[in-house]
């Protein structure tokens, strides 16, 4: 029992990582922009979020929780959007090739991320050194009730507040692209942006805060991924670069569907972590099971391809650059 509550807690930490990168890129995609650079996004919300708070803390002998936690948030969404201002003037404006512009931000993200992590951690005086206990144990706090329940439900109410954030984003992305007016509008930019333009809908401005908007969700799992799974301090192992491709993935496994995709990225979170707590595995077969994770979102991917119903086919336009005057 204690294995699996073990199990549950590593697939939801890293699962909700991941369902902050997918709900971000669904949002981005629904307006037709594929944003391949996800993975950089995310460690461009993780390091300029970093970076805040440490400079905060180290300028205040007692840092206060809740500014602790608004600069963290601020510093990542912000910088996590100019990530997708960035992609947005580049592929909309500019319109040059989507998947090469996105392959390029991730690349460059995470150089920029990995060299500011590095300069953290040698002002810091070494690696692991980075101070922001304050911040990390404020993100990681659970809920004041959650020792009082018994041990399963002790553990699903036992996380930071960010992981029932990521739920709650998820449902109102959901509820904003299929329910509002600018939601519908938005689904109309993505399926037919010339018909859309044709309607009176502002094409441009729709792609430019969807996949801004959405850059922003997706650099908070790459803050969280920081703030409690490396507790506030900069591993450049490239944990979230991994994460961030399989949040890309997980938008086609949940049919660009933000709500069917809390499932998914927590089963991701779980396959992610099984061989750990699997005993008796020999060093080849840890390497089989790392691959797990890898391996069902290629299946996914074919058998998305294969099935042929509307609903699991992504937006029309996705990946096209939209020229008015071909209208």
């Amino acid at each position: 029992m204690t294995q699996l509550i073990s199990l549950l807690q590593a697939g939801i930490m890293f699962g909700t990582v991941i369902l902050y990168g997918s709900t971000g890129e669904t949002l981005t995609e629904k307006s037709g922009n594929l944003n391949l650079g996800v993975p950089g996004i995310m460690y461009l919300g993780g390091i300029v979020g970093l970076i805040g708070v440490f400079f905060y803390e180290m300028n205040n002998p007692e840092p206060n929780k809740f500014v602790c936690i608004l600069i963290a948030m601020v510093s990542a969404f912000v910088a996590a959007m100019l990530g997708g201002l960035i992609y947005s003037v580049l592929t909309v404006t500019l319109r040059t090739n989507q998947n090469v512009t996105g392959l390029t931000l991730t690349i460059f993200a995470g150089g920029f991320a990995n060299f500011f992590g590095g300069t953290l951690n040698r002002l810091a005086g070494g690696v692991g050194q980075i101070s922001v206990s304050t911040t990390s144990a404020a993100f990681r706090a659970s809920l004041p009730f959650a020792q009082d329940l018994p041990p399963l439900l002790s553990m699903l109410f036992g996380f930071g507040f960010m992981v029932y954030l990521a739920i709650g984003v998820a449902l109102l992305v959901n509820w904003f692209i299929n329910r509002t007016s600018i939601g519908l509008n938005l689904r109309a930019v993505g399926e037919n942006p010339g018909t859309a333009d044709a309607a009176g809908i502002k094409v441009t401005l729709y792609k430019y805060l969807a996949t801004c908007i959405g850059a922003g969700i997706s650099g908070l799992g790459g803050l969280f991924y920081v703030m409690d799974y490396t507790k506030g301090t900069w591993d450049a192992d490239g944990g979230i670069e991994r994460l961030g491709w399989i949040a890309v993935a997980l938008v086609i496994f949940s049919s660009w569907n933000s709500k069917r995709g809390i499932l998914g990225a927590y089963l991701f979170g779980l396959l992610y972590w099984l061989f750990f707590y699997i005993p008796n595995l020999t060093r080849r077969s840890i390497e089989l099971f790392k691959m797990l994770p890898y391996l069902v979102t290629i299946i996914v991917l074919i058998l998305v391809a294969l099935r042929r119903r509307r609903e699991s086919q992504p937006p029309g336009s996705l990946g096209l650059p939209y020229f008015r005057e071909d209208r």
